[in-house]
């Protein structure tokens, strides 16, 4: 789906400061943002000052001093950093009133995601996550479908190479590795689909490889594999949902990612001039926390 594929935006452009000045703020936050309509780039901020510069640059975006300065020159936060530092800075935008565009996970651990979460609701703003594949029209094409179905079992995976080598091979995602990462996507992904998972465990290393069992509300079991550091071709994800009924799979091998990026900037400008947010908010985050965290303590 493009922007010309949306209806015109009534609204003006939602001012949004970007947190953030790494490959993924880059490439994905500030391009998408600058992109409108629905949004503008009014404003970067990183702790290396270099990198905001280059990142504000081909937008003509401000370039802010200090955080806030930043939260000085918008009305909604992107934040494009790692989970400890979205953790610590996102609760002063939002009691500064700013709508947040939060990344998963929402912080390292539970109780830092729990604070960030209460902050939101305590200050009333809006919230949106960045689960990118939950934009995507097939993606809301399988969900929906998944609801019509008897489902007794699942088999999942979610596979890349990116932490072998290049620019996502680095900090909070090789120490942390997988489970971090890639976990809340397809958590997310088997939980919206089959149910509410009720018990989750998970098995070997988050920096090789890992597997988990989740058991849902409904009495279905699924299983998920997560890697980042295996040479596949292209990013896997692959769900099979399996019943009564023939298997109903969602393989993202065929789809195109730039569909997603339209679709979460609309729904992340209209949650801001309609002040309400979607289900895919702070709070939903904070449920996939504590998934994760359910399944490194077991």
């Amino acid at each position: 789906m493009t922007t010309t594929d949306l209806p015109a935006w009534p609204h003006q452009p939602v001012q949004v400061g970007l947190v953030g000045a790494g490959p993924w703020a880059r490439a994905m936050h500030a391009r998408i943002l600058a992109a409108g309509p629905e949004t503008r780039l009014a404003a970067v901020w990183a702790r290396r000052a270099e990198a905001a510069h280059q990142t504000a640059a081909p937008h003509h975006a401000h370039v802010a001093a200090d955080f806030e300065e930043l939260l000085d020159h918008c009305e909604a936060v992107a934040f494009a950093v790692p989970p400890a530092v979205q953790a610590e800075l996102a609760p002063l935008a939002a009691k500064r009133g700013k709508a947040l565009l939060l990344e998963k996970p929402l912080g390292l651990d539970l109780a830092t995601a729990r604070q960030l979460a209460d902050a939101v609701a305590d200050a009333g703003v809006v919230s949106q996550l960045v689960l990118t594949k939950r934009y995507h029209p097939a993606t809301r094409a399988f969900l929906a479908a998944a609801r019509n179905l008897d489902i007794a079992g699942a088999r999942a995976c979610y596979l890349h190479d990116a932490f072998l080598s290049g620019d996502f091979a680095t900090g909070w995602r090789l120490e942390h590795g997988s489970l971090l990462d890639l976990g809340p996507h397809l958590i997310d992904l088997l939980d919206t689909a089959i149910g509410p998972i009720t018990d989750i465990h998970v098995t070997g290393d988050p920096r090789r490889w890992v597997e988990l069992t989740c058991r849902h509300e409904n009495g279905a079991v699924s299983q998920g594999s997560l890697s980042g550091s295996v040479a596949v071709p292209h990013a896997l994800t692959r769900i099979e949902l399996f019943g009564a009924a023939q298997p109903l799979t969602y393989d993202t091998a065929g789809i195109d990612h730039e569909e997603c990026w339209p679709v979460l900037r609309r729904e992340f400008a209209t949650a801001v001039r309609t002040g309400t947010s979607s289900d895919l908010n702070a709070q939903r985050g904070l449920y996939l926390q504590r998934l994760l965290d359910m399944a490194v303590r077991r």
